[in-house]
């Protein structure tokens, strides 16, 4: 029943999507992947890939603003809590994630596309532009740790917990710390916190932090966005460490937003970055 409650709420998020939002399930060896689809379908491709546990949802305060523009598509991760289902054959590697990309990309029809990731989706963004980059015209990273510099150990030992042994009251907690209690969209929050509570998921694989040799010839359009006020890790520290490896990137502080509020942080500054 619990797991229900998790999936009426998902929808219920939705419902602040679009009317016209379509739910695409593309299959491919891991298993259906669900992606949340809307926009012009002549439009320019922009798939976006959410935090652990965030699920394609988390997009909805942006979401009526990106689809005026592109063609966004929205996945949930494969393995990760949401309407992605698993098959037999799991995802076990860096290589076998990318893979996964690479499919769904390719049973959308898509060939190249902007590429937009927040947390843990920005991670799997970054790894999958430097190992693809013909597929990637733009490529925007939200907030991504472990990319460009550690985590900070404050933030690590509040996630501990969580990641140990997940359950509503932890994850509600932990949320409430990071954003310095800030006021979050409640059926959203009730995705994050039943998700970690109650949903299937299956290992987490994470790409390593690239080395600086790694993005020499890169030559993707980056834009990299961080939270001023975010936990996870030092924004001015991760800018300058951009800066000497992509020296070309577009970084911005948005000095109001934490790392969990900025996906769904509606201000006009975070459409214009993602539309520009």
């Amino acid at each position: 029943m619990t797991l229900e409650k998790f999936y009426a709420v998902y929808d219920r998020v939705l419902r602040e999507w679009p009317a016209h939002t379509q739910a695409i399930d593309v299959n491919t060896v891991h298993g259906s992947t669900r992606i949340n689809a809307c926009g012009p379908v002549d439009g320019p491709a922009l798939v976006l890939l959410p935090g652990a546990g965030a699920t394609s949802t988390v997009w909805f305060a942006n979401i009526n603003a990106l689809s005026q523009h592109y063609r966004v598509y929205a996945v949930d991760l494969m393995g990760d809590v949401g309407r992605s289902v698993p098959g037999e054959q799991s995802i076990d590697s860096v290589d076998e994630l990318l893979n996964w990309v690479t499919a769904v990309l390719d049973e959308l029809g898509l060939g190249t596309v902007a590429l937009c990731g927040h947390s843990y989706g920005a991670m799997i963004a970054l790894a999958y532009a430097l190992h693809n980059k013909s597929r990637v015209d733009a490529l925007t990273l939200l907030d991504p740790n472990s990319c460009f510099g550690s985590m900070s150990p404050r933030y690590l030992v509040h996630a501990l917990p969580i990641l140990l042994s997940p359950n509503e009251k932890r994850q509600r907690a932990f949320v409430r710390w990071e954003t310095d209690d800030a006021q979050l969209d409640p059926d959203w929050l009730d995705v994050l916190a039943l998700g970690a509570a109650h949903a299937p998921t299956s290992k987490t694989i994470v790409p390593k932090r690239p080395k600086p040799a790694a993005f020499a010839n890169f030559g993707v359009r980056t834009t990299v966005v961080l939270a001023g006020k975010g936990k996870v890790h030092n924004a001015s520290k991760i800018e300058a460490t951009v800066h000497a490896v992509l020296p070309a990137a577009r970084t911005v502080i948005l000095d109001g937003a934490t790392h969990h509020t900025l996906p769904m942080r509606p201000a006009a500054e975070v459409n214009e970055i993602l539309l520009s």
